[in-house]
C-alpha cells in the first residue's frame, strides 16, 4: 500500500497544489501548444520518482508524464469544462496510477482471483445492490408516487428552486441513511431528519408554501422508509 499512497500523493501535489490558476488558464487557451501542459506533465513524472525514492524506476515517471499529458490534452479538447469531465479526468489518472502500482507489486496475477472472490461475496453484493437501489430505482419510485403532488405544486407555486436540486438532495440523503444503518448509527438518522427540516423551513406567508412543505414531507418520509427497509434487509444478510 505504501507505493500506492506515494503515487497518489505525487498526483495530488501535481494536480491540486503545484498547478497555479495561471497555468490552467494558459492550457485552456492554447491547449496542446501550451508549454505549461508539458511542464505540468513533467512535474507529475518527477514527483512520482521522488516519492518512490528509486531512480531505477525512472521509466515509471516517464509513463506517468506521458499519460498525464495525454489525459490532460484530451480534457482540454472537450467543449465543456464541467464536473463530468473533471471526474473523468481524475478517474483516468487513477486508473493509470493503479495500473502502475499493480505492475510494481506484481499484482496483476492476483486480480482475477480477487475479483472472483468479490463477486462470490453475498455481503458485498448485497451492499452494492442496496446503494444502487437507493440511488436509482428508489428515486424513480418516489417520483412516480408523488407525481400528482408535483403537478399541483407547479400549478400553485412559482418555481423558486434550483433545477434537479431536490433529486440530488434525495440521492445523498438516502446514501447517508443507508450508510448510517449499515454502520449501526441509527441515531444519526434523527439528526439528518432534523437538519433537513430546518433547511427546508419556509416562510408560511409565501404562496403555496404549505403545499410545498407537505409535498417535501411526503417525499422525505417515503425516501427514508424505503432506505431504512433496504438497510435493515442488507443487515440481515450481513449479520444473520
Amino acid at each position: 500500500m505504501l507505493i500506492l499512497i506515494q503515487l497518489l500523493l505525487a498526483h495530488l501535489l501535481t494536480d491540486f497544489v503545484l498547478q497555479p490558476n495561471s497555468w490552467i488558464k494558459h492550457k485552456r487557451k492554447y491547449k496542446a501548444k501550451s508549454h505549461f501542459l508539458i511542464i505540468h506533465a513533467l512535474i507529475a513524472g518527477v514527483l512520482t520518482v521522488v516519492f518512490l525514492q528509486k531512480l531505477e524506476w525512472w521509466y515509471i515517471g516517464l509513463v506517468i508524464s506521458v499519460t498525464h499529458f495525454l489525459i490532460d490534452w484530451w480534457k482540454l479538447n472537450q467543449k465543456k469544462d464541467n464536473l463530468k469531465y473533471f471526474i473523468l479526468d481524475q478517474v483516468f489518472h487513477l486508473i493509470i496510477i493503479v495500473a502502475v502500482w499493480l505492475y510494481l507489486i506484481n499484482g496483476f496475477s492476483n486480480i482475477l482471483p480477487f475479483l472472483k472472490e468479490l463477486l462470490n461475496s453475498i455481503g458485498l453484493l448485497a451492499v452494492i445492490g442496496a446503494y444502487l437501489f437507493v440511488i436509482f430505482p428508489a428515486g424513480f419510485l418516489i417520483g412516480k408516487a408523488t407525481k400528482k403532488w408535483q403537478n399541483e405544486i407547479k400549478e400553485s407555486h412559482q418555481k423558486n428552486s434550483l433545477d434537479d436540486a431536490g433529486r440530488y438532495i434525495g440521492i445523498f440523503e438516502r446514501i447517508l441513511v443507508l450508510t448510517f444503518i449499515l454502520t449501526n448509527n441509527f441515531s444519526a438518522i434523527g439528526f439528518l431528519i432534523a437538519a433537513k427540516s430546518i433547511l427546508r423551513f419556509s416562510d408560511k406567508s409565501e404562496s403555496g408554501a404549505r403545499k410545498q412543505t407537505e409535498y417535501v414531507l411526503i417525499g422525505t418520509l417515503i425516501s427514508f422508509t424505503i432506505t431504512i427497509l433496504i438497510g435493515l434487509l442488507v443487515r440481515h444478510f450481513l449479520f444473520q
